[in-house]
């Protein structure tokens, strides 16, 4: 029989954005639906360690509970590509992927009063004054925030490079710099605009995802619309420390497919313009594989020097 296990105390998620956040997002919605399910017998904490990108989460958090079961922390393609990029010194391999959760698609924002009226008003932009455009995004370059604008620029014919870049740690500081006039436009996760739309304060040009987005994005149209390929999105997952257990991991499946099915976790992908996509076992190492081999691919087209 195979061995089991299940929390002896409280457990936390650890995200690597403050409140609010992309990351933090994604924990607090997880959090909720597992206490409201009842799926643990135990607290659920969300820990918020942002900084650093988000890479102070890792480092300064989940580095310190190896083998622990009782912590697990939101992932996202950027232990990928920060490592590749040479922001960082480590990569999933250093830590235990469990599962990953939903995707989140990339959105063009600018002030509601910009000039940028339309997405094919960005790309002349980025094909003939391209220096010129200021863009923010979180939380690093080479992420698929970045890939997303670089995609634009290229297919336009314009300098990958040229574009100034602000990086902020969290997204919503990212349109917190588009709302004050200091970018041109931001590249963010679809939800982190949400507010600032609703509020009036910005508009959003395109999204990168395959169709149109539900909700409030229903009538934002895509760059595939706009005759540009540009389909990319930002994952988001679960991660366990180095050296937890096999039956760690399967316990943190069977509770993560769990949540995944429960009504009030089917309302968050909704209410925030979520794509499900629960991958996990040999499914979740392959998609990391191939997800690897690709950014290795897309990041050297682009310009930048991959740490292999």
């Amino acid at each position: 029989m195979s061995e089991t296990w299940k929390p002896e105390r409280g457990v936390q998620i650890v995200a690597g954005t403050p409140p609010g956040g992309g990351l933090d997002r994604v924990a607090r919605a997880l959090a909720k639906t597992m206490t409201e399910a009842h799926l643990l017998d135990v607290a659920v904490e969300v820990v918020n360690v942002p900084g650093d990108g988000a890479r102070r989460a890792w480092t300064h958090f989940v580095d310190k509970h190896p083998g622990d079961g009782h912590v697990i922390a939101i992932s996202s393609p950027n232990l990928t590509s920060d490592y590749l990029v040479g922001i960082s010194d480590f990569e999933h391999s250093r830590y235990t992927p469990i599962a990953t959760l939903v995707t989140e698609y990339i959105a063009f924002a600018v002030r509601a009063d910009s000039a940028l009226k339309t997405g094919t008003d960005l790309l002349g932009r980025l094909r003939y004054e391209a220096a010129a455009v200021k863009v923010a995004l979180s939380t690093a370059l080479g992420n698929p925030n970045h890939i997303a604008l670089a995609k634009l620029t290229k297919q336009v014919g314009g300098d990958v490079n040229a574009p100034a870049i602000r990086v902020f740690d969290t997204a919503l500081d990212a349109v917190a710099d588009v709302v004050a006039g200091h970018s041109d436009v931001c590249a963010v996760t679809a939800a982190s605009v949400m507010a600032e739309m609703s509020a009036g304060r910005v508009r959003v040009l395109a999204v990168s995802a395959p169709a149109r987005l539900s909700g409030p994005f229903t009538g934002t149209p895509t760059w595939n619309e706009q005759a540009i390929d540009c389909v990319i999105g930002a994952w988001r997952g679960v991660t366990g420390p180095a050296g937890i257990t096999p039956a760690q991991v399967r316990f943190w499946e069977s509770v993560i497919k769990a949540a995944t099915e429960q009504k009030f976790w089917q309302e968050e992908l909704i209410r925030l313009s979520w794509s499900p996509m629960v991958r996990d076992g040999a499914a979740l190492r392959s998609y990391l594989d191939q997800e690897r081999d690709e950014f290795v691919a897309v990041l050297g087209e682009l310009g930048f020097s991959t740490h292999r």
